[in-house]
């Protein structure tokens, strides 16, 4: 089981409080990036995974508390 689908599993305002706190956020989003790099099929999940790494992952934190409360998912996860 990876931390992708660990994450999906979660009630949802769980996956928000997590992605709401921003240490915790930058940690999460991390984690979960890792793991679909490491089960995806696609080059786009390393590419996220290097924004992720970067000051920019707070950013990308933001941008998916967002998407998890439209879509009830991470941005290409």
């Amino acid at each position: 089981m990876s931390i992708v689908s660990s994450f999906k599993s979660l009630p949802r305002l769980v996956q928000i409080i997590l992605l709401l706190i921003p240490g915790v956020n930058w940690i999460t989003e991390i984690c979960v990036r890792v793991s679909a790099a490491l089960h995806g099929k696609g080059i786009e999940q390393v590419i996220i995974l290097i924004l992720a790494i970067l000051p920019t992952g707070v950013i990308l934190g933001w941008v998916d508390l967002i998407w998890c409360l439209v879509f009830k998912r991470l941005i290409l996860t």
